[in-house]
């Protein structure tokens, strides 16, 4: 299947949203509209719906289709990029998840984990990836995220993949700055890009020549995290200086926020900011503790002293 729309740029800061919940349980839908007009005013390339920081997999069909529609609406009002995350360990499963994208022209593109829990063959990931971007409807980002998939994959099966006709880029979220993420950021297939998934990892990633990323932690503090890609893109010597500084300050804050499982304390910190209506996450999460909020404010606090004139919430 040919994609309905040519692939843009995934250059830029991504920011999967959360699902905000009402205190009754149900979605958030406009305090999830409201977040979405935040970080995108504030310096965000797009957004995704449905990533693994919006709990996609404790919100039913309806609600799953709820956060598309909220998502799909702002982003077509500001003509910002939208990524939705599809996909499933089956790759029957995968293809009726990313057909049914077709429902919302404002997707520009899907969010695809490697196989989890199954772990084929790097030739079986090929192969799945291939029949995914012959029938989905948008261009592919791969997520690699070994760590959650249990399923490792070298810089050539990236590579081979990547060069997929309807495979745009690749989430690499692999705890680390590893060998493989240098040999395939310098020898990136064409028209593929590379986007950063651990969020503390950002600065050095970008500066080696990641096209950007998609990070939790830009809930906060979201106009330096744009500024910290705009100056490693512009690379003069004030800018590395200035994304040096900056970036070790991001990577101090997003420590803060990933101290506890994911997205607890983001949703702390964006309740104690009165930024959604409760900080309560869905079993088998548990919300954070305040301790852990108190951190990631303290941390923010620093981090808006440092350079207060990107501020700390969204500008």
């Amino acid at each position: 299947m040919t994609p309905n729309h040519s692939t843009r740029s995934l250059r830029g800061i991504h920011v999967p949203l959360v699902t905000p919940f009402t205190s009754t349980g149900e979605v958030a839908a406009e305090a999830l509209e409201a977040l979405a007009h935040e970080v995108l005013g504030a310096g965000a390339t797009g957004i995704v719906a449905l990533g693994t920081t919006s709990e996609a997999a404790a919100l039913d069909e309806g609600e799953r289709d709820l956060v598309t529609d909220v998502c799909a609406r702002v982003c077509r009002e500001r003509g910002a990029l939208l990524s939705v995350g599809a996909g499933a360990s089956a790759t029957l499963a995968a293809e009726a998840s990313l057909v049914r994208l077709k429902r919302w022209p404002e997707v520009d593109a899907a969010l695809v984990s490697v196989p989890a829990f199954v772990r084929p063959a790097a030739a079986g990931v090929l192969a799945h990836f291939t029949r995914l971007a012959q029938v989905s409807p948008v261009p592919l980002i791969v997520y690699h995220v070994p760590y959650r998939t249990g399923q490792s994959l070298d810089a050539a099966a990236l590579r081979a993949i990547g060069s997929l006709r309807g495979v745009a880029g690749v989430k690499y979220a692999v705890g680390a700055v590893d060998q493989d993420a240098v040999e395939l950021i310098g020898d990136l297939p064409e028209e593929f890009e590379f986007l950063v998934g651990d969020d503390a990892y950002l600065s050095a990633l970008l500066a080696l020549g990641a096209a950007g990323g998609i990070l939790a932690s830009a809930h906060l503090a979201t106009a330096s995290f744009a500024s910290l890609a705009t100056a490693w893109s512009a690379g003069g010597a004030g800018d590395a200086d200035r994304a040096r500084a900056l970036g070790h300050g991001l990577a101090r804050l997003s420590a803060t926020l990933f101290a506890e499982p994911n997205p607890a304390v983001i949703k702390g910190v964006l309740y104690a900011q009165g930024r959604i209506p409760t900080p309560d996450v869905r079993l088998p999460l548990l919300p954070a503790s305040g301790a852990a909020v108190a951190a990631a404010q303290r941390e923010l606090g620093r981090l808006q002293d440092a350079f207060p004139g990107l501020g700390g919430e969204t500008a």
